[in-house]
């Protein structure tokens, strides 16, 4: 998504003292984990086997690695490990510091990597303002960067106007819930689909620090995603991560660079189509660990 012109209210954000690593069991095919990082605590919830190749995911703006629950399970059935660190605000996540730059949330993925993967390098998935994380991430530490997938990934081409004021609204719990469902409709999810499914899970102080951090970093500094294969999976139906993105990344770097069109999606993507979001990611990876290393790699 495009954030710019978004103005923002000034977040106040304290710091956690960093704690340990500790984990417990919260289901049978997930445990949660506290991982120590160099700017405070990080939660992370783990799926899959521990000889796994590992994938870590990053989610949406605002929002939280719930929204992975599905998608990381696939994956975790299918032998991958898979991390799914809180953002910082949410949970056990110490908040982010104002002022702070994509960097940091990339440093952030870069310490749970060294914390709790068993193999290296890995893969790195971002989802919408994830995309953002993800790509930086992949740019600062490509020898921990084995390939990137891209969900709903915007970053150089502006919304409308109407979209980004439906964006701004889905985060006003003031508003009636109707209404800001509404809103919730019109900008993340295709004609059609029910967003009922995204009633709840947004934190706005969370978002305006993710904004924060996203205008502070020059667009130039992610956009390319380091070095490693990439997989962008583009909703067709997405209005705030328009489709011109994707193909601006794959014209950026065609030789590395591969775009799965999805239909009857918009920028929320995963409770939209669940399985077909599981497919291209398995037929991604799967490819990518039988050759070891793809022949897109540099």
């Amino acid at each position: 998504m495009d954030f710019c012109s978004w103005t923002r209210r000034t977040a106040v954000l304290s710091l956690l003292a960093a704690g340990g690593c500790a984990s417990t069991a919260i289901s049978p095919m997930s445990e949660t984990a506290l991982a120590t990082g160099r700017h405070g605590p990080i939660e992370v919830t783990t799926y899959g086997p521990l000889s796994g190749p590992t994938v870590i995911m990053i989610p949406s703006l605002g929002r939280g690695a719930h929204d992975f629950l599905q998608l990381a399970t696939e994956l975790a059935a299918n032998g991958y490990r898979v991390l799914c660190p809180q953002p910082r605000g949410i949970g056990a996540s110490a908040p982010l510091r104002v002022g702070a730059p994509l960097t940091v949330l990339a440093e952030d993925v870069a310490d749970v990597v060294q914390a709790l993967a068993h193999r290296k390098p890995v893969f790195v998935l971002g989802h919408a303002f994830g995309n953002r994380v993800a790509r930086m991430f992949a740019s600062s530490r490509p020898d921990l960067t084995e390939g990137v997938i891209l969900l709903a990934a915007g970053g150089k081409v502006a919304m409308p106007p109407e979209i980004e004021h439906a964006l701004v609204s889905s985060f006003d719990m003031s508003l009636p819930h109707e209404v800001r469902m509404g809103f919730v409709a019109k900008a993340f999810f295709a004609p059609g689909n029910d967003p009922a499914v995204w009633r709840t899970g947004w934190w706005r102080d969370v978002a305006e620090a993710q904004i924060a951090a996203t205008e502070s970093t020059p667009v130039e500094a992610w956009w390319e995603g380091g070095t490693a294969p990439i997989l962008v999976i583009q909703p067709k139906q997405d209005v705030l991560a328009p489709a011109e993105n994707a193909e601006r990344l794959r014209a950026a770097a065609p030789e590395r660079v591969q775009v799965v069109f999805i239909d009857q999606a918009g920028h929320a993507l995963l409770p939209e189509q669940p399985r077909a979001v599981a497919k291209a990611t398995l037929e991604f990876l799967n490819s990518m660990t039988r050759s070891g290393r793809s022949d897109m790699r540099r």
